[in-house]
């Protein structure tokens, strides 16, 4: 099956084109880089791919004859990917209020030339 077409049936991209973008972005399999959504993907493949700022890892189990329901996409690969790094929370989420109209229009509005 093509990588491109196997990656949409997974559920990794929400349409074809999408799946084929991310092969060209950069997809491994079982550690050599493919160039062409075309490639050839079968059982016991390992795909290595990034979806926005994590790295997935999946070995393919199986492959899909649709693109159905979500237990059904996560029956066709094992995800092997390393855990996603916790959320700092250390960080304060907000530093108080939030600021009313008026705050807002004074911090838009340019600084006054002062002549003294």
């Amino acid at each position: 099956m093509r990588v491109d077409k196997w990656l949409w049936h997974a559920r990794f991209a929400k349409t074809r084109s999408v799946a084929a973008g991310l092969v060209k972005a950069g997809v491994r399999v079982n550690g050599t880089r493919i160039a062409k959504p075309a490639a050839q993907v079968g059982p016991g493949d390992v795909l290595t791919f990034a979806i926005g700022a994590r790295v997935r890892v999946v070995k393919v189990l199986a492959l899909g004859t649709r693109r159905g329901p979500a237990p059904e996409a996560q029956a066709l690969y094992d995800d092997m990917s390393p855990p996603p790094p916790p959320p700092d929370l250390s960080a304060p989420k907000s530093s108080g209020p939030r600021p009313d109209k008026r705050d807002r229009r004074r911090f838009a509005a340019p600084a006054p030339d002062r002549l003294d």
